[in-house]
């Protein structure tokens, strides 16, 4: 646990609303000394619906719960049938109400991502050097390489592609 001091100490700071300071390679170059090769393993095979670590269970429910909900609200908008069986807690439905109801995909992203960002800082709670810090991270860290895929202009781009196809289809019937 000594070598988390310093390495939990160098780690940049992560922001929802900022790009990623750091790559997942160069956060796993770091932990490459400083965690046993157990966690390590974890931390290099880590993904958002990951179980296995600290905090990672209550994470990945949270996540897919947050996901469940999401497309139960998209089969309902488009009157398919949905199950109902998953219920999400308030403030995952008070999430996706605000995503839903957002301009665009992009804002929509950005207040799933917030709601995220703050549900794993509830998790590490008051820990400061250990694995719950270390595992949050590595969960933040794969939320922004995700978000970060995310191009406004490559998304625009699509759109009026997708957009000219459908006025090419009607403009021949």
């Amino acid at each position: 646990m000594a070598s988390y001091y310093y390495l939990i100490s160098s780690l940049p700071a992560l922001r929802s609303d900022s790009a990623m300071p750091v790559s997942y390679d160069r956060f796993l170059d770091m932990c490459r000394t400083a965690v046993s090769a157990r966690v390590f393993e974890n931390l290099r095979n880590l993904t958002l619906n990951s179980c296995e670590g600290p905090l990672l269970s209550q994470w990945g429910t949270f996540y897919r719960n947050m996901q469940h909900e999401l497309n139960r609200r998209r089969r309902e908008r488009l009157g398919k049938p949905f199950d109902t069986s998953i219920l999400a807690d308030y403030r995952t439905r008070a999430c996706i109400d605000r995503a839903m109801t957002a301009p665009d995909p992009l804002a929509a992203e950005q207040i799933m991502l917030d709601a995220q960002f703050e549900y794993l800082d509830s998790l590490v709670g008051l820990h400061s050097f250990d694995n719950y810090v270390l595992y949050g991270y590595a969960v933040k860290l794969r939320l922004l390489e995700r978000q970060g895929a995310f191009v406004k202009e490559r998304g625009q781009a699509e759109f009026e592609r997708l957009f000219e196809g459908i006025k090419q289809q009607i403009m021949s019937v």
